[in-house]
């Protein structure tokens, strides 16, 4: 595999983005001892610094002016607040860093031929499923593909479509159609090395049964079809578009990836001849049944919208649970008009709907790519006695390297630090299933759903949609039933990162909103926990409450560090060096991922920028709470140009930087040295950021558009035409709703387009009847 492939870039690469293409390593290299000796100290300096200011600064000063006045009074408590509040967050970071280093150095990789050597005998199925709504086809047929080519066996693949079934508008219609052939024309190139394979293994195996001696041919047999498949691999991938860094990975990692590691295989049978040995029947059984296995998936697509009795909610859990809940049943399609609604039949027959249940399920993003063995691994976990209650597990995902622009690249490295954070939440019992990629126990989805009927029709949720972040919630309630999560540490799944600062408002504004809502559930979670008699860890406890509201708390006391002049007398070097060890392990967690130390200045910076998409995503969880309105799920754009920022969130960065600059100039003036230093170190990091960022030109174009964009309203010159010659005809009663509704008031939604309409009964030839 070549070290250093070239790419041609769909967008224009900046300066300062990034050069590497090769992934990090799949597995973590065990840490040294002085690593985590630092780590450890890093936590004991943090608590003791603090401690230090607390008594040093702010209770020297009490005891030396005594309660001097209600402002100073006021100033030294919420500043302490401010400061704890901060500090606990770089506390908890610190703790989980430890924790992760911990698991990587206790992990053992499980060799190859005991996973194959286990997934002889046990084969529990497993579903992927790939939500997708409006995606670019070339994304998700990329997401497919590396779905599909697991080396597991009996794999279903099932693309859920969640685009409107019967778009107006030409380019989403073409889009839609592309993305329905997609499984289609999958499933028919693997049917050629499926078919070859397939024969080989049934052509062994009677073999085996004739009792007839496994010499040196079928050693040389099984090496040819070993080099078939990786030749077949490879000229797939030189066949493959390479326009940016996503297809690159795709290309290298996940076909020529699996192409290197069958060729190794055919290499070792060849080794083997040249030394006239044989492995053991077993053994070369094994590797057949693996040939068969990585190219048997069997595709699907499932499109929600296309039937009246399922739940059409705008989400993704929603398009989850829709799909979950038919698994294991027959239905029969039948037109209503409402559209086609599903009514489940206790057998299959000619026509009906049939959907397999399954002992696992797979959610995997549309815009995420698995390595080849994360299916095997991940469920070979689950399938040891020592797990038989871990309900999820997955490798929190990393980012694709070589972005093309300077915040894809910093994103990225945010997702590479959160990896080695969710790697160490698990040391403590904290893990929080991330959306993107997990492998889930079908059996504990089961155990915490919720029913309930809507309209007539039973809807199931499996995976709660009462906040944007699902995920999240569901860990909760997996945790309320006894279930437990777990991340395996080694980087086996990789997600895109927004390659734009409109796109990534989208995407950080959500992940921002729904943390607080969910907070009650945890108390009583934990509540329930103890009273079961389970022992509850305070780093567990912190670690989960850290995650779920530091968004808010971290925002708000940023708020009040920018915008209130404080007594300088309450800031002391000390409360800096409580922050010092957080800064130089993230530092060093940045080299650890292959970025550069100074980037956390750049991640200050970046977080400045951030902080008024940081405060409106909290701010949506309070409404929510207030109102007990959903609040709809915002899909991060992917698309190949740029997306325009809201203007409230352009504008807001130029807000920060002019304030922060006024108050140095004011405390400056004032010689409040420590403000003034703090207000200078935010003006040219937050500046730094909007340039490298967003930009000066997309600042002012996003701008213009925000501006300008409400003065105009677009008008449709054919529907005016058509109301001009609109001919009102004379109405006929709707019998059809009549018949299904019981009533004629014309309130009920009548949608009349269905891939499978039917009329309700077939016309009667009248002539015929009169014959007869």
């Amino acid at each position: 595999m070549p070290k250093n492939p070239t790419v041609a870039p769909a967008r224009r690469r900046q300066w300062g983005a990034e050069s590497r293409l090769e992934p990090l390593p799949t597995v973590h290299p065990a840490p040294s001892d002085r690593t985590i000796a630092l780590a450890r100290l890093s936590i004991v300096a943090t608590v003791v610094f603090w401690l230090v200011y607390v008594i040093y600064t702010i209770l020297r000063q009490f005891i030396n002016n005594g309660t001097e006045s209600f402002r100073f009074t006021a100033e030294a408590v919420s500043y302490l607040i401010v400061v704890t509040f901060l500090t606990f967050s770089a506390l908890m970071y610190l703790i989980a860093r430890h924790g992760a280093y911990q698991r990587f150095r206790a992990h053992a990789r499980v060799p190859r031929a005991e996973l194959d050597r286990h997934f002889a005998d046990n084969q529990g199925s497993i579903t992927v499923l790939v939500p997708s709504y409006s995606e670019e086809p070339d994304v998700v047929r990329a997401t497919l593909w590396s779905a599909c080519l697991q080396e597991y066996p009996s794999l279903r693949v099932v693309l859920l479509l969640d685009d409107p079934p019967f778009p107006k508008d030409p380019d989403a219609a073409a889009q839609l159609a592309k993305s329905r052939m997609l499984t289609e024309q999958i499933q028919s190139e693997l049917s050629v090395p499926r078919k070859r394979f397939g024969d080989a293994l049934a052509s062994f195996e009677w073999r085996l049964e004739q009792g007839r001696p496994l010499g040196l041919s079928e050693v040389n047999a099984l090496a040819d079809e070993y080099r078939w498949a990786a030749a077949w691999l490879q000229t797939k991938a030189d066949n493959e578009q390479r326009i940016d860094h996503v297809d690159e990975f795709f290309v290298t990692q996940v076909l020529q990836g699996l192409a290197d590691e069958l060729q190794l295989t055919a290499d070792a049978l060849g080794a083997a001849l040249d030394e006239h040995m044989v492995p053991p029947t077993a053994r070369l059984h094994e590797l057949y049944r693996r040939l068969s296995r990585t190219f048997d998936a069997t595709l699907s697509t499932f499109e929600r919208k296309l039937y009246a009795s399922v739940s059409h909610e705008a989400n993704k859990a929603m398009n989850l649970n829709a799909y979950i809940g038919l698994m294991g049943g027959h239905y029969r399609p039948e037109e209503t008009p409402d559209g086609t609604v599903l009514r489940p039949v206790s057998r299959p027959e000619a026509g009906d709907l049939s959907i397999p249940d399954s002992e696992y399920l797979l959610t995997l993003d549309a815009d995420s790519l698995l390595l080849r063995d994360y299916c095997l691994r991940l469920v070979y976990l689950l399938e040891q006695a020592d797990n038989a209650r871990v309900a999820v597990t997955q490798t929190p995902y990393s980012s694709f390297r070589g972005a093309s622009t300077r915040i894809e690249r910093l994103a990225g490295a945010t997702t590479d630090l959160q990896h080695i954070l969710h790697q160490g939440k698990s040391y403590y019992g904290a893990t929080f299933w991330v959306g993107a990629n997990a492998v889930i126990r079908k059996a504990a989805l089961d155990d915490i759903v919720e029913t309930e009927t809507v309209g007539g029709f039973t809807v199931k949720r499996f995976v709660q949609d009462r906040t944007v972040i699902e995920d999240t919630e569901s860990s909760i309630d997996l945790g309320a039933h006894g279930w437990t999560l777990v991340n395996y540490p080694e980087r086996l799944s990789y997600s895109a990162t927004p390659p734009d600062f409109g796109s990534l408002v989208v995407q950080r504004r959500r992940w921002a909103n729904g943390g607080l809502l969910i907070m009650p559930k945890l108390l009583r979670q934990m509540r329930e926990r103890r009273a079961r008699g389970e022992t509850v860890q305070w780093t567990e406890f912190f670690l989960r409450v850290n995650y779920m509201t530091s968004i808010a708390w971290a925002s708000f006391g940023l708020v009040f560090l920018l915008a209130y002049p404080y007594d300088s007398r309450l800031l002391s070097p000390v409360v800096l060096l409580a922050a010092v060890p957080y800064f130089l392990s993230m530092g060093a967690d940045l080299r650890y991922c292959g970025y550069r130390f100074t980037d956390i200045f750049r991640i200050y910076g970046f977080n400045l920028i951030l902080l008024p998409v940081n405060l409106a995503g909290v701010i949506k969880s309070i409404e929510q709470a207030i109102t007990s309105k959903k609040i709809p799920f915002a899909r991060t754009p992917k698309v190949r140009n740029r997306t325009a920022t809201p203007l409230l969130y352009v504008i807001s960065p130029l807000i920060i930087i002019g304030f922060s600059a006024f108050t140095f100039w004011r405390d400056l003036n004032a010689e409040n040295w420590g403000n003034a230093a703090f207000a200078a170190f935010n003006t040219i990091l937050a500046g730094l950021a909007l340039v490298s960022y967003i930009g000066i030109w997309n600042t002012v174009v996003d701008i213009w558009l925000g501006v300008t964009r409400p003065l105009f309203v677009e008008r449709d010159r054919k529907k005016s035409k058509q109301k001009e010659n609109v001919v009102v005809e004379p109405t006929t009663l709707d019998w059809r709703s009549v018949l299904y509704y019981g009533d004629d008031s014309g309130v009920h939604t009548k949608v009349r387009d269905s891939i499978v309409f039917a009329e309700m009964l077939p016309p009667v030839d009248e002539a015929r009847e009169v014959r007869s």
